[in-house]
């Protein structure tokens, strides 16, 4: 692994140009547990409607996708203490221990919640098991992005910017991969079959993917700015980011309430909302995700290696305001049938992907080195606690309340309007990560 120092204003040549194979590496291997977090996230939206009818049995269809949806928002009521925890260790202890235990449990959870038998067979104990392996996923997954996102800046500091955007193109690749899977299934099977047992082959094919993430980071080496700072590492992460960084930790959560919004919005609620109440096909739906993830990829990448050489919250302010503007027309049109929805999904990629591609690297230069997972964990869990979670529920209780289809647009309204308003909080851009790039000593004092 690459650790020489490089003297401030003095960067390698092979960093100044671009990520070297060694970075590559470290950053790829990081990216695989938030692909495996989205990938069922996403799986348990496609399948929402099944696994209600499997294990929240009730006359009402409806009702019966709230209780499912509402267990997704139990996984994510539990992933801030995740985080808390998670993230503690991890700055105390190194990113790698939090790596590899964290992939273990999502990954038992995962293969379980697909071999878990269902209402009928046993009854409210399914319901209840069903909720406590969501809680455990949630729980491990409060620490997985933060975790990947922090070791990935840390391993290529001089390229945060696209580092982070490739942990965000490899949690996209995990969606597509969700989806790929949805359309094999839906093409491959009956209606039948595919509720009866099809959505657990989806959630076993994500246990062996974990498996297989797993075998990969057993060799992860630790990151390398960790690594410098060992001696100086802070016994109490979580009370530091609380007492030094508060205001910080605020401001970057509702910042990226613009990713937490859109993001609950199209993998949680879109999904099922396209084909059970705009009857949409579900390979029309499934095409129309595809197309929106490719493009997304290709331009949050972009978005990443511009947010090296601009502001970065300056791209992010910039897509806010522009979902702000055309967040009904696009629910409108979709409501209609009166635009192609796979051309819609892909004018929202790129009016989404400049906040996309940069809200994780925005986070990381918020906070230092002694507390970046602890700050990156809390801003991150308590933005996707209320603005992702919550997301599927209350898309459809604005559906029911105001009787109209494109209601959810006011939440996607909602969620990129406070990030441009609080995008003006933040400080002028990095100045944590800035001053370790000078060679900054990383102590207490420099922290704040």
């Amino acid at each position: 692994m690459e650790t020489t120092h490089h003297p401030a204003g003095a960067p390698s040549p092979a960093q100044s140009a671009g990520l070297t194979r060694s970075q590559w590496k470290m950053i790829l291997i990081a990216s695989l547990g938030g692909s495996l977090e989205f990938y069922d996230f996403i799986v348990y939206g496609f399948f929402a409607h099944h696994i209600a009818a499997q294990f929240f049995p009730n006359q009402s269809a409806l009702l019966s996708m709230l209780a499912a949806f509402s267990v997704l928002a139990i996984g994510y009521v539990i992933r801030p203490l995740g985080g808390i925890v998670l993230s503690s260790w991890g700055d105390r202890y190194g990113r790698r221990p939090v790596f590899l235990g964290s992939i273990v449990v999502v990954t038992a959870s995962t293969i379980c919640l697909g071999l878990l038998p269902n209402f009928q067979s046993w009854g409210i104990t399914a319901s209840i098991l069903l909720i406590v392996l969501r809680m455990l996923q949630g729980f491990c997954v409060g620490g997985e992005m933060p975790g990947a996102v922090t070791y990935a800046v840390e391993a290529a500091p001089r390229r945060a910017g696209l580092a982070a955007g490739v942990i965000i193109c490899a949690v996209n690749a995990g969606v597509l991969l969700a989806t790929l899977v949805n359309l094999a299934i839906q093409s491959s099977m009956s209606s039948a079959n595919a509720a009866a047992y099809g959505w657990r082959i989806a959630f076993l094919f994500g246990g062996l993917c974990g498996i297989v993430s797993y075998w990969m980071r057993r060799n992860l080496d630790e990151s390398p700015e960790f690594t410098k700072m060992h001696r100086a590492v802070n016994r109490q992460p979580f009370r530091e980011t609380l007492r030094d960084h508060g205001k910080k930790v605020v401001a970057a959560a509702l910042t990226i309430a613009v990713m937490a919004g859109v993001n609950g919005i199209l993998y949680g609620h879109m999904p099922a909302f396209m084909v059970q109440q705009l009857h949409y096909a579900p390979r029309t739906a499934a095409l129309a995700q595809n197309a929106y993830l490719l493009v997304s990829s290709i331009g949050l990448l972009a978005a990443g290696w511009l947010g090296d050489k601009l502001p970065r919250r300056y791209l992010l302010r910039v897509s806010a305001a522009l979902l702000v503007i055309f967040s009904f027309p696009f629910y409108q049109a979709l409501v209609d049938h009166s635009v192609n929805p796979v051309l819609l999904f892909v004018l929202a990629a790129l009016v989404f992907s400049p906040a996309s591609g940069t809200w994780a690297s925005v986070l990381a230069d918020q906070f230092p080195v002694q507390v970046r997972f602890s700050g990156i964990a809390l801003s991150y869990n308590a933005s996707v606690l209320v603005f992702s979670g919550f997301a599927p529920l209350l898309a459809t209780m604005l559906v029911r309340e105001t009787g109209s289809l494109a209601a959810p647009a006011y939440f996607v309204i909602g969620t990129c309007a406070i990030a441009f308003v609080a995008s003006f909080a933040l400080p002028a851009g990095g100045a944590a990560m800035r001053g370790q790039l000078r060679g900054e000593p990383f102590n207490r004092e420099a922290s704040r």
